[in-house]
């Protein structure tokens, strides 16, 4: 997907010249760098991007600015992808971000020092993934009250179910655990049965319906 065209918005000007020089040499296009959210909406609705990163906090008070302007673009120009980055674990704001719709990621900073993954992680986003950081999962998953219904579900379940909220398909969720497709998708229905949650084939929609279900159980 060479060509992608980004634009990278953070107030750390070293953070966020690093990130874009990192995605230019992957080959995608910056097309635009911003260091506080009014100057991302500005440059977002004047150069119309594939895909923006933002961190969550930014000036003037770094709260949750970033996910402010986030909420906004997707309100007024949702064919933007929207990656948001995260120096904590932020569950409560995660899964606010994730169930504004598609195409749309929240990742930890500290994930940006595995290149690989994350240049493969803006793809998939750009490409209409949802996707959640591991270790947000994993805060979720531990977080589990002895009458969760999580409890019903088995080791094996509850890893494909972890998977299902990064954002892979059946097919990718087979390869990383080396079992056939039909075999996953019979954990999946196993799994949304167990769960109370309808079965869809929109895997973005199912992502989003297991982070909301584990957030608010």
């Amino acid at each position: 997907m060479g060509g992608l065209r980004v634009v990278v918005a953070d107030d750390d000007v070293l953070l966020r010249e690093g990130l874009s020089g990192l995605l230019e040499r992957s080959g995608m296009q910056v097309v635009g760098r911003a260091g506080d959210a009014v100057e991302l909406l500005s440059l977002a609705r004047d150069l119309q991007p594939d895909l923006v990163l933002v961190d969550i906090r930014m000036p003037p008070h770094f709260d949750t600015e970033g996910l402010d302007a986030a909420r906004e673009l997707r309100a007024g120009l949702p064919d933007i992808a929207i990656l948001v980055l995260s120096a904590h674990v932020d569950v409560e704001h995660a899964v606010e971000l994730l169930a504004e719709g598609r195409a749309i990621g929240f990742l930890l900073k500290n994930r940006v020092t595995d290149v690989d993954d994350f240049v493969d992680t803006v793809r998939r986003v750009a490409h209409g993934a949802s996707v959640v950081d591991p270790a947000l999962v994993q805060e979720l998953l531990s977080a589990r009250r002895r009458d969760d219904p999580l409890a019903a579900l088995s080791a094996r379940e509850r890893e494909v179910l972890e998977l299902m909220a990064q954002g892979l398909s059946n097919a990718g969720i087979g390869r990383r655990i080396f079992v056939a497709e039909g075999t996953v998708e019979k954990h999946v229905r196993s799994i949304l049965t167990k769960l109370g949650l309808s079965e869809t084939a929109d895997d973005h929609r199912r992502v989003r319906a297991v982070i909301l279900y584990l957030e608010n159980r």
